[in-house]
């Protein structure tokens, strides 16, 4: 079953209500995301801790890389490009970096604040193959910009 963006959206929105921490607004966007639909795998963010280096934040699912500089993978690109990264095949992807041997699609959403600078990406991942449409990508966009782009700077 895939999930109803309209209700997550709710659910993410009364539970995020006032706060401003990021990492605990990770932390919760994250375990919400994870278990609203069965295509998700593993669902986490990479934060950006220095120029050009992603470090693994918070997530669920199996493990995650620790860290990835922003001229590697999927996670790199969408940090790098400030783009949504959709790969319907992973193996597919120029540098791709098997965190996990079991991800055959991935989606990356890059997560800006208030001022518009990248602090992080949303990284979806899913056993099977093409499991993400623009319909996700807009849908986790309009989520992480309601969010996160509402923080104080």
């Amino acid at each position: 079953m895939r999930v109803n963006y309209d209700d997550l959206r709710q659910v993410i929105s009364s539970l995020t209500e006032g706060e401003t921490d990021e990492v605990a607004l990770m932390a919760t966007i994250a375990c919400e995301l994870h278990h609203s639909d069965a295509r998700f795998d593993w669902t986490g963010f990479y934060r950006v801790v220095a120029p050009g280096l992603l470090k693994i934040g918070p997530y669920q699912g199996g493990h995650g890389c620790l860290s990835i500089s922003f001229d590697r993978g999927v996670c790199g690109a969408a940090a790098r490009t400030g783009e949504v990264q959709l790969v319907d095949d992973v193996e597919a992807f120029p540098g791709h970096i098997a965190c996990s041997s079991s991800t055959r699609s991935e989606i990356v959403l890059p997560v800006r604040n208030g001022r518009g600078e990248i602090i992080g990406v949303l990284d979806i991942d899913s056993n099977q193959p093409a499991s993400f449409d623009e319909t996700d990508a807009r849908e986790l966009s309009r989520i992480l910009r309601g969010v996160f782009e509402a923080l104080p700077c």
